[in-house]
């Protein structure tokens, strides 16, 4: 962890839906405030936002993958290790559902479970998706856990619906996330 004067470190996390492409938003507020980013992505995220985006963003390699860099054993542990803060933004439905029930079948949920410093979770998807009393329930779950869930916000969805599961303003969870590390 990273005292006051060090630069603090941000694992954000991108799941495959698409508000993926907010997630780069909220990479270039949190470098804007001094935040060295990270970015772990599901294999799902990379067919909405390619890797090479983030990577010029952040300017470090992104990670998808248990295997993608050799020199790296254990990507998991060694990125839940070097972060101040893992932020998953967005977070699908189905990420929630690992979350809540401990699952690390892909590279960003095993980082999550392996993570001891603090989670922020930023939910987006499908109305019904948001709304479902699984959903809800694994929100629950994971709030009961200490984890922090931002609320989604409301409005016209990607699906040409409207209601809850929009991807709260960019803005909103760069200045979460500060918050949450002190600055």
């Amino acid at each position: 962890m990273a005292t006051q004067t060090e630069t603090k470190r941000v694992l954000l996390g991108v799941t495959g839906c698409i508000a993926a492409y907010k997630a780069c938003e909220v990479l270039r507020g949190l470098q804007k405030r001094g935040v060295d980013v990270e970015v772990v992505m599901t294999e799902s995220a990379t067919h909405f936002v390619g890797p090479l985006t983030f990577s010029a963003l952040s300017g470090k390699p992104v990670r998808s993958g248990f295997y993608d860099d050799l020199s790296d054993p254990i990507p998991h542990i060694s990125a839940a290790q070097s972060c101040d803060l893992f932020l998953i933004a967005p977070c699908t439905a189905d990420t929630l559902a690992k979350l809540a029930f401990g699952m690390a079948g892909d590279l960003l949920s095993a980082t999550a479970l392996a993570c001891t410093a603090p989670l922020l979770v930023v939910p987006a998807m499908n109305v019904h998706m948001y709304e479902n009393p699984a959903t809800q329930h694994n929100i629950q779950i994971l709030r009961d856990r200490g984890i922090e869930i931002m609320e989604a916000d409301s409005g016209y969805l990607a699906c040409g619906e409207e209601g809850s599961g929009r991807f709260p303003e960019p803005q909103r969870v760069v200045d979460r996330a500060l918050e949450i590390l002190g600055l």
